[in-house]
């Protein structure tokens, strides 16, 4: 063989020497691995640093997601979220345009999904937020309202999440109730509250409600009282009253707080009331995620740090404070059936009708004429000259001619059409 030749071998066989060889054949990891329901209700406080995020897992496997903390909470959400969940979210619920409550949806969404949103409407929202509310029903995602039903405006809604569990919204009532003013903090005092109840067990989240909503809650008598509380505003000074704590009759607590954040929060103040109320507190940056169950009985408090020196199984025990209402549907529909549409898959540009009937006249004799302005992502309607309709991005507005048509097409009218 001539020189030439076994110089091509050589080079023959140093490549066949140096191919790697096919990977192995591998199965596809299932997307989430959480455990199956186990009958018992289950609530995770997590810790996110200076923001909210709480997971909620009902007996029969229903979530809801409670906020999502900021941004920065992203990268420990897209790796927890998937230990405790077997499918997409149920709900999500953004109690306000916060960025330290729904900084991280996004990726959220992206990692484990959700069938539905719930958000306040509130018309000061940030042009950001809205953009944000785009992305979501652009991914499928239905954005719903915390709105009375229409049948009942004067009752609560409420979310059946099985068998002897509720989730009811005590504010925002929207447009059976006016929106609280405040010059400074609008978004906080509208924040969307909630309440968790299991047989004779009970949570009350308040997102950033502040001293106002409370004191307007309690004016009207409403269902506060509860097992365990989420305290509003991160434990803030204008938050978490004493008559409000006093009404609540909470055994425990838990504040969603970063550590040494900013705000100094929670206040000495707050943390003196809680105190003087007899109540448990837990907070997320002394005892890491906080994790609460329920048998319908009692509520089991379960911090992720404990107190130095306590035994490795400690776990606080809390009576229930009595048993509350079952409500059996959501929007008309038991939970386990799919929503029906909601506003927001409105086209941009209602149709024009051919024939523009006169609308009825509202209490006192004025009536209001179109055109009518709504946001694609909302099921409120304004007229023109209305604050909140000047905070309507353009590529999300809706026009309607008449009433008619925004009646037609389930929108709801704004404080500003009496």
């Amino acid at each position: 063989m001539s020189p030439r030749h076994l110089a091509l071998l050589g080079t023959l066989l140093f490549l066949t020497a140096c191919k790697e060889p096919p990977p192995p054949a591998r199965t596809e990891s299932k997307r989430y691995f959480g455990t199956p329901p186990d009958g018992k209700l289950h609530v995770y406080f997590f810790d996110v640093g200076q923001g909210d995020a709480a997971l909620i897992v009902s007996p029969e496997g229903h979530t809801v997601l409670v906020d999502t903390g900021p941004a920065t909470a992203a990268n420990h959400l897209v790796n927890r979220l998937p230990e405790l969940l077997s499918k997409p979210l149920d709900l999500v619920i953004l109690t306000h345009p916060h960025n330290d409550h729904h900084g991280a949806l996004e990726p959220v969404l992206k990692r484990v999904g959700a069938r539905q949103l719930m958000e306040p409407q509130l018309p000061k929202a940030p042009d950001a937020y809205d953009a944000l509310l785009t992305a979501v029903s652009e991914r499928g995602v239905q954005v719903i309202s915390p709105a009375p039903p229409t049948a009942t405006p004067n009752a609560p809604q409420r979310i059946a999440l099985g068998k002897d569990v509720a989730l009811t919204v005590l504010w925002p009532r929207a447009p059976s109730d006016a929106l609280l003013e405040s010059e400074d903090a609008s978004l906080e005092v509208n924040s969307i509250i909630l309440r968790l109840s299991y047989g004779q067990t009970s949570v009350l989240l308040m997102g950033d409600a502040l001293a106002q909503t409370e004191e307007y809650l309690l004016a009207r008598d409403v269902t506060v009282q509860s097992t365990l509380l989420k305290v509003g505003a991160h434990g803030m000074a204008r938050a978490t009253s004493a008559p409000f704590l006093s009404r609540v009759g909470a055994r425990a607590a838990v504040i969603s707080v970063g550590a040494n954040n900013e705000f100094k929060a929670p206040a000495a103040a707050t943390l003196e009331r809680l105190k003087a109320a007899g109540t448990q507190v837990f907070r997320t940056d002394i005892d890491g995620e906080v994790q609460v169950v329920s048998d319908g009985t009692v509520l089991t408090v379960t911090p992720q740090t404990l107190p130095k020196g306590a035994p490795a199984d400690t776990r606080y025990t809390l009576e229930g404070r009595g048993p509350t209402p079952e409500p059996t549907v959501w929007a008309g529909k038991p939970l386990s059936q799919p929503a029906p549409a909601p506003a927001v898959e409105q086209p941009v540009e209602a149709p024009v009708a051919k024939t523009e009937p006169t609308p009825a006249a509202p209490p006192g004799g004025k009536k209001y004429k179109g055109p009518f302005h709504a946001s694609r992502l909302r099921q409120l309607f304004h007229v023109p000259e209305c604050r909140a309709a000047h905070s309507i991005a353009q590529k999300n507005l809706v026009i309607y001619k008449t009433r008619e048509e925004a009646d037609h097409a389930n929108r709801v009218p704004h404080d500003c059409i009496p």
